[in-house]
């Protein structure tokens, strides 16, 4: 703990000063336009991998960036909450779920069941996710345990956009043409984003003008998602 006291007053004396009447001014209020939905793994920055200042990103934050389907049995979880805060308050513009490379909570659906013995809202969590882990072993076989991974985390950051239309207020403002949504996949250890494009079915690489990735054309691709 004594690290981040000595954060909080670096921050004090050096950022804050330095930045003094911006603070000022965003402590009067928000207005970001994105809602962000990103993991809890504290290896994933969503504002350092965007460069995006302190208010231009609405963040949720959860274990394994779930998104849950929108049914009576999640009707009232976090991620309703932040939905309608974002879309009826804040009138974001924009969606982004972003997964990542090295998911532990992904991780974990491939847990022998007595692993959960001790960790049983982890494993409630987590079935949500459970279909998935099916799919990938269903369709691809003979992959090593990182590519299965993978191919987890890609085909559950699908599932999560499939999700996301089942709330009502989201499938709305889609039809009426007031948001986007997208899907991003982080790769941790190089620093590569890649972009969902559904009508491609691929993850494509972001390293050119975010108009190449709005499904007219694409980067390189990544991976097909199963």
């Amino acid at each position: 703990m004594e690290r981040l006291f000595r954060g909080i007053l670096r921050f004090q004396k050096m950022h804050y000063r330095k930045e003094e009447e911006f603070f000022q001014k965003i402590s009067k209020g928000q207005s970001p336009d994105v809602l962000f939905f990103s993991c809890s793994d504290s290896r994933v920055d969503p504002n350092l991998i965007t460069q995006s200042k302190v208010g231009e990103l609405f963040i949720v934050k959860n274990v394994g960036n779930i998104v849950p389907a929108n049914t009576p049995l999640h009707k009232k979880t976090c991620t309703a909450a932040a939905i309608e805060f974002a879309l009826l308050v804040l009138k974001v513009t924009d969606i982004v779920v972003c997964g990542h490379s090295d998911c532990g909570a992904l991780k974990a659906l491939y847990y022998d069941k007595k692993d959960f013995e001790d960790k049983p809202n982890l494993k409630e969590w987590l079935n949500t996710a459970s279909e998935v882990k099916e799919e990938v072993l269903f369709q691809i076989k003979d992959l090593s345990y990182k590519k299965k991974i993978e191919m987890t985390e890609k085909r559950y950051l699908v599932k999560q956009i499939e999700n996301l239309k089942t709330y009502p207020l989201v499938n709305e403002a889609i039809k009426a043409g007031k948001i986007n949504i997208h899907g991003w996949y982080y790769d941790i250890g190089t620093g590569a984003v890649y972009t969902y494009n559904e009508r491609r079915n691929v993850f494509e690489k972001i390293d050119h003008n975010e108009e190449e990735f709005m499904g007219i054309s694409g980067g390189d691709p990544c991976e097909d998602v199963p």
